[in-house]
């Protein structure tokens, strides 16, 4: 039996601080050592994570730390080099979204985590929102019958953060096409588990906003990238970035033979459902008037504590996946090639919108051995 582990957070300083919580009320993370190139600020976060090591250089963190997990809380360029570090040493990995920057990467992660020991896990935070959790159960007991459409949308005007954090500058708004696609196409793909995205397309809707030195931005302001699934099914996902208007990320939508789902688009609106079962009249109900029955158990006995986390109640609930994954106790919800399949279509998509939206196959990670 389990009784601690060690783990290590890259970019302590910054998005990784943000797990402590989840870490401390799973009983097993012990946070060992923290490393951010933030040299000003690195020993700070140690303090404030209770960490007794702190790195400036994540490497040297993986090779003399006694961690046997790590969490990547690192800019996006570096997902897939320092997941690819950690799984050599056969240390588990829980790493932020997306999983890499270039198909080419995504088969070297693969192959990494073909040949480790050691689990990895993709932190996809919005598949754990409470509104999709619930439709993940609605969707698990057949009450939408059988899925063909779905969508989501991924409205969050950045131009300023940009500024602030230059990696986003060319990594989220550098380069065309759906760059940051996972938090709408993960809820969406554990709904219709285990469908998988064969080929997509993408258009965008031209340059309309320019940076602090006066150039286009290159990712166009809004990008849509239609996915065509393995049964036959549509998916529409849109990532903005750029358009000056309130944000929007968690915005969803599933029709199935049975039933449909509309997330609420703005500030005072609430999530509206439609099910065969509950609903005698062709008339909208609210998901909030379902109380908590289609809640699993463990989201209703750590709500109170998960809320005070980050992004809904997910940065507590990916955290406690990854403890149970690692101990045994469950299956991965997003291993290796679930991460490819919220990862790999909107590579693809940046291809597609080069040319002209053609539509492009995306690679099936399962075939990669």
């Amino acid at each position: 039996m389990i009784e601690k582990i060690n783990i290590g957070i890259a970019g302590s300083c910054g998005r990784g601080r943000s797990f402590k919580t989840a870490c401390d009320a799973s009983g097993i993370l012990k946070i060992h050592a923290v490393c951010d190139v933030n040299e000003e600020k690195l020993e700070e976060s140690r303090v404030a994570l209770g960490a007794e090591e702190k790195y400036l250089d994540y490497y040297e963190m993986i090779e003399k730390s006694d961690i046997q997990a790590v969490i990547i809380g690192t800019p996006m360029p570096f997902h897939a080099s320092q997941a690819i570090a950690a799984l050599n040493k056969n240390i588990h990995v829980l790493s932020e979204v997306p999983a890499a920057v270039s198909i080419e990467e995504c088969k070297e992660l693969v192959l990494a985590a073909r040949r480790s020991k050691a689990l990895y896990m993709m932190a996809e935070n919005y598949t754990y929102i409470k509104s999709n959790v619930m439709v993940k159960e609605m969707v698990k007991r057949g009450m939408f019958g059988e899925l063909y459409y779905a969508e989501g949308e991924y409205i969050h005007e950045l131009k300023q953060l940009n500024e602030i954090t230059k990696w986003r500058r060319k990594w989220q708004t550098g380069i065309n096409g759906i760059t940051y696609g996972t938090h709408s196409l993960g809820p969406v793909l554990q709904w219709m588990h285990p469908d998988r995205v064969i080929s997509v397309c993408c258009a965008g809707s031209g340059h309309h906003y320019k940076d602090s030195e006066g150039r286009y931005y290159e990712n166009e302001d809004t990008c849509v990238m239609l996915c065509k699934m393995a049964s036959g099914a549509l998916v529409k996902i849109r990532v903005d970035m750029l358009s000056d208007r309130p944000h929007a990320m968690t915005n969803y939508q599933l029709q199935g033979t049975d039933g449909c789902y509309e997330s609420a688009r703005a500030h005072g609106e609430r999530h509206r459902i439609w099910i065969r079962s509950l609903c005698p009249e062709m008339k909208w109900m609210y998901l909030d008037e379902l109380g908590e029955q289609f809640l699993p158990q463990e989201w209703k006995k750590h709500q109170e504590i998960a809320m005070k986390t980050g992004h809904g109640g997910g940065d507590f609930f990916e955290i406690m996946d990854f403890c149970d994954a690692i101990t045994g106790k469950k299956k991965c919800p997003i291993g290796i090639d679930e991460a490819m399949d919220m990862t790999l279509p909107g590579l693809v998509s940046q291809q597609s919108i080069v040319q002209n939206g053609k539509w492009l196959d995306v690679p099936d990670s399962r075939q990669w051995n």
